[in-house]
């Protein structure tokens, strides 16, 4: 270990020391101290200042404290001659106590790691406007001339700030969604809610994502043909901050920055652009939230079996180890596995061939095994002798369901060709709709009143696998509205009406 490791690890010897608290106290105050531009601090000030984790010490406690600190480098230390009024003060020992760079960068890369370990992980929403509006304004600067360099290197630097801030805290909350959909212990009524709320969540964002992750994908094929000179000009203002050095130096400087900046960018496509056949990360995390449902909504239905009182089959298991656990001796753990079980020797169901008879009195651990044949062992029931049953061909049976699954296909297609149009209408200017088209309509229109809290409000919503997007404005109370359709005359309230695909 070198000189310089060596010096770096005793910076760190506060926090596994015998006084740990005593010493992260006094060093959260001079961390207070340099944040509000204060020179330094007296053992006085700091005996004053600081939290003490138990009993109050003395002033020489205090700067037994500080001397350690200082020899560790956390604190430098200088005399202090602004209150020496005598020759007797100039002599005796006082002294002013400072953070040292090697001490506030402890206590940065302390203060990083807490954050770390208390952070949750969010689907931002807000990120995916951030994102779209710097998209936008960069697209806005590129097209003046001449290109402003500062107000382009900002807003590119805020665009991969907002972005990684994206990325990082999807990573962590689908992480930590795993452990999430497994929680099932707490009370049963507050974690009904509290996945209730996740599922909402999940929703939500995942209707964001689709419509966000589209425009902004459509923004980065616009920026594509400037990509390259956007980034050279990010670097190139990077470079000027570069240490003095030869132009070798420089050209190096000025290549390494552009090369980050192009892996940051392509990083970004990836994440909203699929490539080459490959989803992307925006679709990836869309279909992760998408399987999260349905297994949040099991794990709610499994606990209103257990408030139901139904029996739980993993709970049961979990509790007999327990029992098992708290037996004293095998003679008891044979008794309670009899009492679980109802295990007993079946030597007498004929199931033994002759060669692998065993006596009556053998125990099943020391016995031969016997093969026991899968229906039996699944059904309880011993397979007739003869011949194998003659398999039945379905061929014609698969192929009517095949075409009546292609036709009924083939209806739901024209169905949203003819409703999803992408421009405004009235429900009274919708005609005459046949039977798919109205079975759509009417899944359409209920996920949309749904969502309404009053009748005059105006409403948008996705469908549930985020293909089409429907908004409802209603209008006057007394405007009707009248759809004909095989099941006979559909009329309410008239309403604006437009249906899209995403």
């Amino acid at each position: 270990m070198t000189a310089l490791t060596a010096a770096a690890a005793e910076l760190f010897n506060h926090i596994t020391a015998d006084k740990a608290a005593i010493y992260r106290a006094v060093m959260d105050v001079f961390s207070a101290a340099k944040r509000q531009f204060r020179l330094h601090l007296r053992p006085d000030e700091v005996l004053a200042e600081v939290r003490w984790p138990g009993e109050r010490p003395t002033l020489d406690d205090v700067q037994a404290v500080l001397a350690q600190l200082t020899a560790w480098g956390n604190l430098q230390a200088q005399p202090d001659t602004a209150r020496v009024a005598s020759i007797e003060d100039f002599y005796r020992k006082r002294l002013l106590y400072r953070i040292t760079a090697g001490g506030e960068a402890v206590e940065a890369s302390l203060e990083v790691f807490a954050q770390t370990l208390a952070r949750r992980g969010e689907l931002q929403s807000v990120a995916l406007d951030d994102i779209h509006a710097r998209l936008t304004s960069l697209g806005q600067l590129m097209a003046e001339t001449p290109h402003d360099a500062a107000k382009i290197h900002e807003a590119l630097r805020d665009l991969m700030h907002v972005f990684q801030g994206l990325s990082d805290n999807a990573q962590a909350f689908m992480v930590s969604l795993a452990r999430t959909i497994e929680l099932q212990r707490g009370e049963p009524a507050a974690v009904m809610t509290f996945k209730t709320r996740l599922i909402d969540y999940l929703q939500r964002f995942i209707g964001d994502l689709v419509t966000r992750s589209t425009q902004i994908g459509s923004r980065l094929e616009e920026l594509e043909p400037n990509v390259e000179q956007l980034l050279l000009i990010a670097s190139e203002r990077e470079a000027h901050d570069a240490a003095p050095g030869h132009e070798e130096e420089m050209a190096q400087a000025r290549t390494l920055r552009l090369s980050a900046w192009r892996e940051r960018w392509r990083g970004l496509r990836e994440w909203f652009i699929a490539n080459h056949g490959k989803s992307s990360q925006s679709e990836l995390l869309r279909a992760s939230a998408l399987s999260a449902i349905p297994r949040l909504l099991q794990a709610i239905a499994t606990l209103n079996e257990r408030r139901a009182g139904r029996s739980d089959r993993a709970a049961d298991f979990r509790r007999l180890a327990l029992w098992f656990t708290e037996c004293g001796t095998d003679r008891d753990a044979h008794r309670l596995w009899r009492a679980a079980f109802g295990l007993s020797p079946a030597r007498h169901l004929a199931l033994v061939p002759p060669e692998a008879e065993a006596s009556s009195g053998a125990s099943w651990m020391v016995a031969p095994a016997v093969g026991v044949m899968p229906l039996l062992r699944e059904r309880g029931q011993l397979p007739t002798r003869g011949a194998a049953p003659r398999i039945k061909d379905r061929s014609k049976e698969r192929e009517w369901l095949a075409s009546q699954i292609a036709h009924e296909a083939a209806q739901t297609d024209a169905a949203r060709q003819r409703l999803a149009t992408g421009r405004e209408m009235r429900l009274s200017d919708l005609g005459t709709l046949d039977a798919p088209s109205f079975k759509l309509f009417l899944a359409l229109l209920g996920d949309a009143l749904a969502a309404q809290h009053h009748p005059d409000q105006a409403v948008e919503r996705f469908t549930a696998d985020g293909s089409l997007q429907i908004r409802l404005e209603p209008l006057e109370p007394t405007s009707q509205a009248h759809i004909q359709t095989p099941s006979g005359m559909f009329s309410g309230r008239d309403h604006r009406l437009l249906i899209r695909r995403v």
